[in-house]
């Protein structure tokens, strides 16, 4: 074994995840410490998170008093929003779902959204991106060698749902990210999810099409979002127990919701980068952070989470016919992909980002922070 590997004695991840891993004494990992400074901060439960959650259910229905939705919330079908959404009607709350549909749904995404949004009467926008737009942009961050390829889809959904904020007057966006889940990632495993200069720049350098439909975040949006309409995005899910395996219970029995057996595989595409592109081309494995924070949330142990990780990633058959539906649909030969993955990998920094622009557009900090707190699932 290399001389140099750590393991975190608390969560699973070691060295491999992290170079820059760092223990304590106790051999315990700085993801693992900031994930209790960040419970401490941001996790509320009963009767303070009651309190919270009640006090900003008012000032959102307050907010949205004479409009037709009074919040707006993404809906992709997975655990967290489709738990969300179950909250706000829960708590009497009118949002607007919005899916992006950004052609990789599921059969089984699809159906569960139909009976989340049927069961609790709430109105479904629907926004179908140019699939050949979409397509360029994808295999441009493919052809790029950077990590984040997922960041296509989260960068358009930011940019989707604050349009539709903008364009009914809504003033807080409901967010499915919460802590006692989501807090624990390696930071070099993501990137800035907001930031359209770098997607541009990642697209001009190796995609082949014009972006005429492509719904950017860009700063123009940002601006008036953040500086004109003082949209607000908030967490419900951090005021509240989130205990994974009761929630998917709930969901199960009040909306008919379907599990896909692994964390974001609604989407084909992401079940294909997380299961075979992310451990194959970069040698990361999203369950150990996954796991991990259920580990530091107290809700598996760490055996329970070392046994997990015996499983194999990927099942061998699904596998096979993910690689081939993925590879026709982005007009891929075998060869050609595997090229692309025997490119040598680029930092997402070798190409222009925004943090150049902060300094003259401070306003644009603060979507990087949601863009990062979004971005740790």
């Amino acid at each position: 074994m290399d001389s140099y590997f750590k393991q975190c004695s608390k969560c699973i991840l070691d060295t491999k995840d992290d170079p820059e891993l760092v223990l304590d004494q106790q051999h315990i990992c700085n993801y693992c410490l900031d994930y209790d400074v960040m419970e401490k901060s941001e996790v509320f439960k009963g009767p303070d998170g009651e309190l919270k959650l009640k006090i900003i259910s008012e000032e959102i229905k307050r907010a949205g008093k004479g409009k037709k939705y009074d919040c707006i919330l993404g809906l992709s079908g997975g655990v967290d929003s489709t738990y969300l959404a179950y909250q706000a009607h829960r708590l009497g709350l009118r949002p607007l779902a919005v899916h992006f549909d950004n052609g990789w749904n599921s059969e089984l995404a699809v159906m569960n959204i139909e009976n989340i949004v049927n069961r609790l009467g709430f109105e479904l926008y629907t926004y179908v991106v140019d699939w050949e737009e979409f397509k360029d942009v994808q295999l441009a961050y493919l052809k790029a060698s950077v990590i984040d390829i997922e960041a296509v889809t989260d960068h358009a959904i930011m940019g989707t749902v604050n349009r539709l904020a903008k364009k009914f007057n809504i003033k807080y966006i409901l967010s499915g990210t919460n802590v006692v889940t989501e807090a624990i990632l390696p930071k070099h495993w993501i990137f800035n999810k907001a930031d359209h200069v770098n997607l541009n720049a990642i697209h001009a350098k190796y995609g082949n099409i014009k972006l005429r439909t492509f719904p950017f975040f860009d700063t123009k949006l940002k601006k008036y979002c953040g500086n004109i309409m003082k949209i607000r995005t908030v967490a419900p899910l951090n005021l509240m127990p989130y205990i994974k395996k009761d929630v998917k219970n709930i969901i199960a029995a009040e909306l008919g919701w379907r599990d896909y057996g692994g964390k974001h595989f609604e989407s084909v595409f992401t079940r294909f980068y997380q299961g075979y592109i992310l451990p194959n081309k970069f040698g990361v494995d999203k369950r150990k952070a996954h796991l991990s924070n259920l580990v530091c949330s107290g809700q598996i142990t760490r055996e329970e989470a070392l046994e997990e990780m015996k499983q194999p990633i990927y099942d061998p058959e699904l596998l096979k016919v993910d690689l081939e539906f993925v590879l026709k649909k982005l007009g891929l030969s075998p060869q050609q992909f595997e090229d692309i993955m025997k490119h040598p990998i680029r930092s997402h920094y070798d190409f222009p980002t925004e943090q150049s622009l902060y300094k003259r557009y401070p306003f644009l900090m603060p979507f990087k922070i949601v863009a990062d707190l979004l971005g740790r699932a």
